[in-house]
């Protein structure tokens, strides 16, 4: 199995603003306890992203993958509004573990999303072979989608699904209409089963809820563009341990055949991310 979003750091108040004060989250999370549940969970590999919006961070998750023999690749993040952009992505598409990108688009408004700084830096970075992961809500999705079709050289990775608001027992049409609407694009390369726990809005995690929200996203993208991801320790918020998450994807996934399997769990991030 692949772990294709995972995140590591070294804790600070000051460094991580965003992380609840006295949560599960705030602590360290580095090498030692990446690879401690990634073996207990027979995780072969993973792919860790950006967490903070620094240069410094991503220079630190490229020295961390070049120490450890689980992370197969990093998604960092560069000043892509940066009229020096085209420069720094000169720099770092030399370093092997760097597959692709990440703005923290969730957090922006909508006319963020037609920045022609921003956009200039999606177009420089078309011309590497690094891909952009889309880290958006469900409302985001329409103006999303008309952001990437300025761009269709940019393969393009959905995390979490595109974070639908979630609610036991039925799916949110507005998601299902725009995970529809982008999955037509060939250049949406890839969609992430993760981050769904913490945009459950029920006081209780109801698994066949979030089962449903996975088939649906492998009926809308294929077996060839899903794959697995565990979001922790962010999914720490909902869940009790990284294991958890792992034995509910592997249920979600027990109606596929075993070839399918095996690319929803590794394939389909080994070839999407290069690893």
């Amino acid at each position: 199995m692949i772990d294709a979003h995972h995140h590591l750091w070294q804790y600070s108040p000051e460094e991580y603003p965003w992380i609840p004060l006295g949560s599960a989250l705030a602590d360290h999370f580095l090498l030692e306890q990446l690879h401690q549940v990634t073996t207990q969970a027979g995780v072969s590999g993973t792919v860790v992203v950006q967490a903070r919006q620094t240069i410094a961070e991503t220079q630190w998750l490229l020295s961390l993958a070049a120490k450890s023999p689980v992370i197969r690749g990093v998604v960092g993040w560069l000043p892509l509004r940066d009229e020096g952009i085209a420069a720094l992505l000169d720099h770092f598409q030399h370093e092997s573990a760097l597959k692709g990108l990440r703005h923290v688009l969730q957090e922006e408004e909508d006319a963020f999303f037609q920045c022609p700084d921003f956009h200039r830096g999606l177009a420089a970075l078309a011309q590497t072979h690094l891909r952009y992961d889309l880290l958006v809500f469900e409302r985001q999705l329409d103006i999303a989608t008309t952001m990437i079709d300025q761009h269709p050289e940019l393969p393009i990775i959905i995390d979490h699904i595109a974070k639908p608001e979630i609610h036991r027992g039925r799916i949110s049409e507005r998601w299902k209409k725009g995970m529809q609407e982008i999955a037509k694009r060939d250049h949406v390369i890839g969609v992430k089963l993760s981050g769904m726990v913490t945009e459950v809005r029920d006081e209780e995690i109801c698994e066949e809820t979030l089962r449903a929200y996975a088939e649906e996203t492998i009926a809308i993208f294929g077996t060839h563009r899903v794959m697995v991801g565990t979001d922790w320790p962010v999914a720490l918020l909902r869940l009790s341990s990284y294991q958890q998450w792992i034995d509910f994807l592997r249920h979600f996934l027990d109606r596929l055949t075993p070839d399918e399997q095996q690319a929803i769990l590794s394939d389909n991030a080994v070839r999407c991310y290069s690893l």
